[in-house]
């Protein structure tokens, strides 16, 4: 049993940095059912342009006979502020204009994506997760939840993510804004503004997102002679037409904002202080050849939150590998999650 709805939250929506939004629309997908004692939900944080369909975008983790199955998991993913998928963004309403927002909608962080999710949870009910998984984005996400809400997640899931957001990833977003920004569209207050930015700037994402030895294998010429129309040159282009048929270049802006915003040690007295609030089991995943996230942040995650397991794996697609070698994955989670049913049977033994 799959369902596909939208929550609204009528009250006044207060953002990190003091703004407000009104009537925030949360839209969100969830597949099975929770059953008797709530105690088997599974929830998704997706990524930069994902949605709440994670059976379609995280497949072979996800789905029938996957590990993350509806007949077993009660599974829920909603898709974030600012999103271009349902949820409230820039290209909403503004109901004290009655025009979209567009650039006029107010920047929001991490934290105010997790407030939608803490308020959505509440809404449905759920006040138990047995796994929180995100990647990427997700993954800040996920975290930050652990951090503010840890006692409800019994196991926590980051993959290819980071405590604070670098500088590189900085770069590489402000790179893409740049992109956006030459394109004078964006500032015309049309749907379709920027698109030809978009285009550009997802051209440099995917650089940040796959790997040197990802293009050779994919994209090399098989003939010497040529001096121009090259694979890479069409792979680029094909794939950031792709991405404008389907988002929105004002979405995209804010949520690399959003991503940029990420740093667990905001407001807290530093980075390591805020991880040992993390209770939860947790699981943290590297993508050894990763260029956005580099493996480095992934092990700081695992040494500095209490008992953590922490398991690297290659990929030929380097950051897309966490979405892609999902066999691999199956069989790390799948481990962990035996092993912390194994914990908690011989805890119970202990305290018998």
């Amino acid at each position: 049993m799959s369902t596909t709805a939208t929550y609204t939250y009528n009250k006044l929506f207060k953002l990190e940095n003091g703004k407000k939004l009104r009537n925030v629309d949360i839209a969100y997908q969830t597949y099975g059912k929770l059953n008797a004692k709530k105690d088997n939900v599974i929830w998704a944080c997706h990524a930069l342009t994902a949605n709440a369909d994670v059976l379609d975008w995280w497949k072979g983790l996800f789905g029938s006979n996957a590990l993350f199955n509806p007949e077993e998991h009660f599974i829920i993913c909603a898709n974030v502020l600012g999103s271009h998928y349902g949820t409230t963004n820039p290209l909403s309403i503004n109901p004290v204009t009655g025009l979209p927002y567009y650039l006029a909608f107010p920047e929001f962080t991490i934290r105010d994506l997790v407030k939608a999710h803490q308020l959505l949870a509440a809404h449905l009910g759920i006040d138990h997760i047995k796994v929180l998984i995100g990647g990427s984005l997700g993954g800040q996400q996920a975290v930050e939840w652990a951090i503010t809400d840890s006692k409800i997640i019994d196991n926590l899931i980051l993959l290819a993510t980071n405590a604070v957001h670098s500088p590189w990833g900085i770069a590489f977003n402000e790179s893409q804004r740049l992109a956006i920004s030459t394109d004078r569209t964006f500032y015309a207050q049309q749907p379709d503004g920027g698109l030809k930015g978009l285009k550009a700037a997802r051209s440099i994402a995917l650089l940040s997102y796959r790997t040197y030895d990802a293009y050779v294998a994919t994209q090399l010429e098989s003939v010497n002679d040529k001096t121009g129309s090259f694979r890479a040159s069409s792979y680029q282009n094909y794939q950031g037409e792709k991405l404008c048929k389907r988002f929105n270049a004002y979405s995209y802006w804010y949520l690399g904002k959003a991503m940029d915003s990420h740093n667990v040690g905001r407001g807290r007295e530093s980075v390591i202080s805020a991880l040992k609030l993390i209770k939860s089991n947790t699981l943290v995943i590297g993508i050894e050849n990763d260029v956005l996230f580099p493996l480095v942040e992934q092990e700081f995650l695992a040494k500095n939150i209490t008992d953590a397991s922490f398991q690297s794996i290659k990929s030929a697609y380097g950051h897309d590998g966490f979405l892609i070698e999902t066999d691999t994955l199956t069989n790390i989670i799948s481990n962990f999650l035996k092993e912390s049913i194994n914990k908690k049977i011989i805890k119970l033994h202990k305290t018998a």
